[in-house]
């Protein structure tokens, strides 16, 4: 696999008024990683990504998708994002399918759905294990599957970069081990993925690196830490919560 830099922020700085909410902030991931984004509440981790996709301004530093600048980036279609989860369903009567096939958009534009796009809308509803469920309206599955089809949404449209803010976020084991399948199958097909956590659960296995954010700053860039009091095993390379450079407890819910 060919590695290169897929998103790359430097030094970045986000403040709301005259409260800093990023401080400096670096964050890297090249293709084939998959960067957990961890942090309490209020830690500035979900501002991280909105800053990198454009949708939070900068006051500082810089931000670089595929070797562009942000600024400059105009092939939002190498790019998925799936935002934390609001409830799919929102009221409209669409399908399972429907919805998911919304992800296409971004590479045909508003031209009648050929071949390819049906297939890959069909991939994207298998992978997220929800093939039975395609012609049921969104508003009748669960959470869980209501974030599934999110995922599947964006799996449609084929990018090679996919960032998630809390994916897994108050969602059912079973769908947290369907989810966790097909980010690894993404991976494993040349993907990259950046996402937000609280908890990685089924999702720690396929961490690459883990960026901690601790009120504005990077705390941590390495392994993933064990949780606040958890004494890592010496035999292991872990960085111990309390060590220099992290904060007890950063990334557990306050």
């Amino acid at each position: 696999m060919f590695v290169t830099t897929v998103l790359r922020v430097r030094h970045g700085v986000v403040a709301y008024g005259e409260r800093p909410v990023l401080r400096g902030v670096d964050l890297t991931v090249h293709t084939g990683d998959v960067v957990a984004i961890l942090g309490a509440n209020g830690s500035g981790k979900s501002t991280l990504i909105r800053a990198a996709l454009g949708l939070v301004p900068l006051s500082g530093g810089e931000i670089e998708l595929f070797g562009t600048p942000l600024r400059r980036f105009r092939q939002w279609p190498r790019l998925g994002y799936v935002p934390q989860r609001l409830g799919a369903g929102g009221g409209v009567p669409a399908t399972v399918g429907e919805v998911v096939a919304a992800g296409r958009l971004g590479r045909r534009g508003w031209k009648p759905a050929t071949r390819r796009d049906r297939e890959a809308v069909r991939a994207a509803i298998d992978a997220v294990g929800l093939a039975d469920r395609t012609k049921d309206p969104v508003s009748t599955l669960s959470g869980g599957q209501q974030q599934r089809t999110l995922i599947a949404r964006a799996l449609a449209g084929e990018p090679e970069l996919l960032i998630l803010d809390e994916p897994t976020a108050g969602v059912d084991a079973a769908s947290q081990e369907t989810f966790a399948k097909a980010l690894g199958d993404f991976v494993h097909g040349g993907g990259s993925v950046a996402l937000v956590a609280h908890e990685l659960g089924p999702l720690a296995s396929l961490i690459t690196n883990a960026v901690v954010i601790h009120d504005g700053v990077v705390a941590h860039t390495g392994p993933v830490p064990p949780p606040a009091g958890h004494h890592a095993d010496p035999d292991h390379d872990h960085v111990h919560p309390h060590a220099p450079g992290t904060a007890p407890g950063l990334w557990e819910r306050p």
